[in-house]
């Protein structure tokens, strides 16, 4: 549910990500599944729609990168590869998935693939749980791609992982926190008027007037 957000969903904490992860979630595979969302900054349907043998090895081992296929995408324009970080690394560890040939989240009854709404219906429990609001399924992926921005990655490289067309649909993602508009506008200071080493010059200082017996070329 996004309340008062303008339909932009919330970007998450740090330590709501923590309370989400640690006292929110029930399952190792809610945790797995959001834990795809926020660490490879994926659309849940992205997500719900992963095989397992995108994320692990005939052997079960977990991938260096989870394989995002291009059916699978937004648009289906094109694949994308993921590396995997040691924090979802260990969710998927722990998840280990039963059906190794199907998909990576099974639907009910081990049919299909669990439904983005379901996924949706999972999260807005949890967050009634714990007492969080403004929280969807997009805030994970909002969530990363700004985490990513306000550390200094380029756009270019944001929008690989993301699989935005183009920047200007990625810039739409970002958060503007209010302290950094603030730390922005500080940066004027060193335009600073007033000082010490302020010397009044004259308008007409640039200005260097031809003699009067200087003739000047018709050229």
């Amino acid at each position: 549910m996004k309340i008062n957000r303008h339909g932009k969903a919330k970007i998450l904490t740090l330590e709501e990500i923590q309370l989400l992860f640690n006292e929110g979630f029930q399952s190792d595979r809610d945790r797995a599944l959001f834990g795809v969302c926020l660490y490879t900054a994926c659309r849940i349907n992205e997500a719900c729609t992963l095989n397992t043998l995108d994320v692990y090895d005939k052997k079960m081992r977990v991938r260096d990168e989870i394989i995002f296929r291009r059916h699978n995408t937004k648009g289906k324009l094109a694949a994308r590869a993921v590396p995997v970080i040691e924090e979802l690394r260990s969710l998927l560890v722990k998840y280990q998935p039963n059906n190794r040939d199907g998909f990576l989240f099974p639907g009910r009854h081990g049919k299909g693939h669990i439904n983005s709404e379901s996924a949706s219906r999972i999260l807005r429990e949890t967050c009634e749980m714990i007492d969080f609001e403004g929280v969807s399924t997009h805030s994970f992926r909002r969530t990363a791609l700004t985490q990513m921005s306000n550390s200094g990655i380029p756009l270019r490289i944001i929008q690989e992982i993301s699989g935005h067309r183009n920047l200007e649909e990625l810039q739409k993602y970002l958060e503007v926190r209010p302290e950094q508009v603030k730390g922005a506008m500080s940066s004027l200071s060193m335009l600073g008027h007033v000082g010490d080493g302020y010397i009044r010059k004259s308008p007409f200082v640039d200005v260097n007037p031809v003699p009067d017996t200087e003739s000047v070329s018709k050229d």
